[in-house]
């Protein structure tokens, strides 16, 4: 699975959410050198996708692209959901993340951050930037999208994705690339490596890194789970992203 590339609003450290912001030009380059990276594993070991799936967003969308015209796979299946967005931030979406520490407290930040079930503040549902005007999720009942969620809701709407779409692949043997956003990825990494729930808040997935999995026939992690690049520039990237809202809020 691979987290998309820097986006706008990531440089510019605002809640993004299911806001629809675009790669950085650092994003484009993290994209590519994530298909540089797939690429090589795939002359060291074979490593190969047969289907992707990606969020709606398009920064998720341009990261699977470029990935995969590096890569050489561009004619691969690519399917989209919704189920793979964002956490969706509800009315912090858009908020500089350190000045919203220092308007609220960073401790209160910390808390809608990074908690695994206390969502912020709801968007309001008549706001424009509500899913429901977005003519992308225009099948979908409004009821079911979300104006505001918790990591332990990513889970809930995840999973049935994972399950219904993404495990059938993989049960029938066929290689799997997810290209999606920093807390869906973190509830699918809950899911398959079964991290307690006071854990998982504090894992940070860094932009533009694929981690590999190998599943065997029960879909149980049969190795360790690794990402693929120089570990140091991985840690640097983790940490990065662990400290977006300053110190206190990334505990």
């Amino acid at each position: 699975m691979l987290r998309h590339g820097e986006s706008t609003w990531n440089a510019e450290n605002r809640f993004t959410g299911w806001v629809d912001v675009d790669l950085t030009e650092t994003g484009e380059v993290e994209a590519r050198e994530a298909g540089e990276t797939l690429l090589a594993e795939r002359e060291l070991s074979g490593l190969d996708f047969d289907v992707v799936h990606t969020s709606v967003l398009t920064r998720a969308v341009r990261t699977a692209n470029i990935a995969l015209d590096v890569m050489g796979r561009s004619w691969l299946p690519v399917h989209r959901s919704w189920r793979l967005n964002e956490r969706h931030y509800g009315g912090l979406q858009g908020l500089n993340k350190k000045e919203t520490a220092a308007r609220h407290g960073a401790d209160q930040v910390a808390l809608w951050r990074r908690s695994y079930d206390v969502p912020p503040p709801p968007l309001p549902p008549d706001d424009p930037a509500s899913a429901r005007f977005d003519r992308r999720y225009r099948g979908i009942p409004a009821s079911v999208l979300p104006v505001t969620e918790c990591l332990a809701d990513v889970v809930e709407r995840m999973l049935p994705y994972w399950e219904d779409a993404i495990a059938p692949e993989l049960l029938r043997g066929e290689r799997v690339l997810v290209v999606a956003h920093g807390n869906s990825m973190r509830a699918l990494l809950k899911h398959l490596e079964a991290v307690p729930d006071d854990e998982i808040v504090g894992v940070n997935i860094p932009t533009g890194v694929p981690r590999l999995y190998e599943l065997d026939d029960e879909l149980v992690v049969a190795a360790e789970p690794r990402y693929l690049g120089d570990p140091d520039v991985v840690a640097a990237k983790a940490a990065a992203v662990a400290n977006q809202a300053g110190a206190a809020a990334a505990r």
